[in-house]
């Protein structure tokens, strides 16, 4: 059951001082409705972190729904989602698909944890760290889908250069059409493929984010390959835990 919405204007408490039923635990994801299989590396597999992770699975959002749709008419069971992971007792929550920026600031205002709905709210800060004349491109699921309004929502310039995977890659068949196993060999030549095309139209691309819960399994071999610094959803989430168990250092 959701917990009562009037909890949301209290503000966030310390670990420990909120009853919770599951420890240990201390970020929640919230994923969408799906059925294609998720490896290591992806958000939806938990062997992608070295900490525990509560997954709440949002029921009837699709990735056809999210995407494509807008999202629209999927506030209220993401605003549930979150209450249950918070009721469970989480102290941050992220989410499986960088299209759900447009939810950022009705989610954050409503809920008593920190909560980050896009890998690309990663953008401004990468930004500020690059070399004159270089800046950000972002890789995504989906180029035309990704708007000028999923930029806004968190602050990240429309102008930023995309680039994103073909309506008929086997990328997007698999996820859009569900299928149990993946062509990892496939979804990984298309990533690079997508990176590359990004660096050929952008030469002044330095780093890049990418917006896809699902490709960071293929992270490491795009920086490999396209020579620049590469973000995405898995390394949001382990900034966010980051700040939940500092790192403790030995005293002499």
């Amino acid at each position: 059951m959701p917990v009562n919405r009037t909890s949301r204007t209290t503000p966030a408490t310390r670990a420990g001082q909120r009853p919770r039923p599951v420890h240990g635990a201390r970020i929640g994801i919230m994923v969408l409705d799906t059925e294609f299989e998720r490896i290591p590396g992806d958000i939806g597999n938990a062997a992608s972190f070295d900490f525990p992770v509560q997954y709440k699975v949002v029921r009837g959002a699709s990735a056809d729904k999210v995407i494509a749709g807008g999202g629209e008419g999927l506030l209220e069971p993401f605003l549930e989602a979150a209450d249950e992971l918070v009721a469970s007792g989480v102290d941050a929550i992220g989410t499986s698909c960088g299209f759900l920026s447009v939810f950022q600031k009705e989610l954050a205002a409503r809920c008593p944890v920190p909560i980050a709905t896009s890998s690309i709210m990663q953008v401004p800060f990468v930004q500020s760290m690059l070399p004159a004349g270089k800046r950000v491109g972002i890789v995504t699921y989906d180029a035309q889908s990704l708007t000028d309004s999923h930029f806004l929502a968190i602050g990240v310039d429309p102008a930023t250069p995309k680039a994103g995977l073909p309506e008929n890659s086997e990328f997007r068949r698999a996820v859009g059409g569900g299928w149990r196993q993946l062509n990892e060999a496939v979804l990984l030549e298309e990533t690079l493929d997508v990176g590359k095309k990004l660096l050929g139209q952008h030469p002044d691309v330095g780093a890049i984010v990418i917006e896809c819960g699902n490709m960071p399994p293929y992270s490491a071999e795009l920086a490999r390959h396209l020579g620049v610094p590469v973000y995405d959803v898995v390394t949001l989430v382990n900034w966010l835990h980051s700040g939940l168990r500092p790192q403790r250092f030995p005293r002499y």
